[in-house]
């Protein structure tokens, strides 16, 4: 068997493992607790709707980022697309295995526009490098602040800290060197992918940043108001640690809809904001719900009925397939 596919067998096995492990020692642990309670009366379905609308309002603007990041990199697209394809990519990457949904974007965006594959891959690590950036910030910055007691130590918060500053100077160097004229041979070969990121090194990169801030900030109210519906209290800077802590948890391998560890990371912050028993477990299964099935959901829906359905999810894996089997060619 090719390298190439063993490793990726290894890595859906290994995340499939995890997720297995994890759940069956978190369900030991619930069935442990008392039982947990929903929101029953009108004034705590209405905190729910709320954040259900806080988190529409977000994924707006990510879908707008996108759609900056598609026009500065000069890939022309409509704007319903971009926001219905990122609908279609938070969908795919629920349900599919090794964030599936970010191939199902790049296959029909860019069948969709003419664009290539590999410029559309650029404009989602675009995405994700602004993602990492700002999560790293916020990370450190909660840390420091002393949210939740700081449960996983200073040293992690070093490290993050560390990284983002090793990354802005490392692409700094290498601008002065481009510009200079030297490693032109590496930036032949990265430039389809790299270009969308250029102008994240520019003053459009830090209200890109900002908007991302923002984002962040507004998943941050969702879980405060999830947790206003179950009557506990939970504040907006305390809601924001435990959507980073599950961001960074959500690094780990795992299964499809980062089933197990995004359940972990909520459990561990939890903890340390002193909500235990069925409270947790009430408030993991509404956070889970509000993030993960409306999307999905609408998603869903948008693939079917106007980006090709099954068609184009065969389409991707196909083209999964094909660009790795090029890839260990050259190799």
């Amino acid at each position: 068997m090719p390298s190439g596919l063993s490793a990726a067998s290894a890595r859906r096995l290994g995340g499939v493992l995890v997720s297995v492990v994890t759940v069956g020692a978190i369900t030991a642990w619930a069935l442990r607790q008392p039982a947990p309670t929903f929101p029953s009366s009108a004034e705590h379905l209405g905190l729910l709707a709320a954040a259900l609308a806080v988190y529409c309002a977000a994924t707006l603007l990510r879908a707008w980022r996108w759609h900056v990041i598609l026009r500065l990199d000069g890939i022309a697209h409509r704007r319903r697309d971009a926001a219905g394809l990122l609908l279609v990519g938070y969908a795919g990457n629920t349900v599919l295995p090794a964030r599936g949904g970010e191939l199902l974007r790049v296959v029909v965006l860019s069948r969709l526009v003419g664009a290539r594959k590999r410029q559309v891959v650029g404009s989602i690590i675009a995405e994700r490098g602004l993602d990492a950036g700002v999560l790293a910030a916020l990370f450190v910055a909660l840390t420091f602040a002393g949210v939740a007691g700081s449960p996983a130590g200073d040293l992690p918060a070093i490290l993050a800290g560390v990284a983002v500053v090793a990354a802005t100077v490392g692409g700094a160097v290498y601008l002065q060197l481009r510009r200079r004229g030297r490693l032109a041979a590496f930036a032949d070969r990265v430039r389809p992918v790299a270009s969308a990121s250029r102008p994240l090194w520019a003053p459009t990169g830090v209200w890109l940043a900002a908007l991302t801030g923002v984002v962040w900030l507004l998943e941050g109210v969702i879980f405060s108001l999830v947790a206003s519906s179950l009557g506990l209290h939970v504040s907006v800077l305390e809601g924001l640690f435990l959507d980073v802590l599950a961001s960074f948890f959500a690094l780990l391998p795992a299964a499809p809809g980062y089933v197990g560890t995004f359940d972990a990371a909520m459990l561990f912050g939890l903890h340390a904001l002193d909500v235990r028993g069925g409270d947790a477990v009430a408030f993991t299964l509404l956070v889970r719900f509000v993030l993960f099935v409306p999307i999905t959901l609408a998603g869903g829906i948008l693939l079917v009925t106007r980006y090709g359905g099954l068609t184009q999810l065969r389409r991707a894996r196909a083209s999964a397939r094909a660009e790795g089997g090029e890839a260990r060619a050259a190799a």
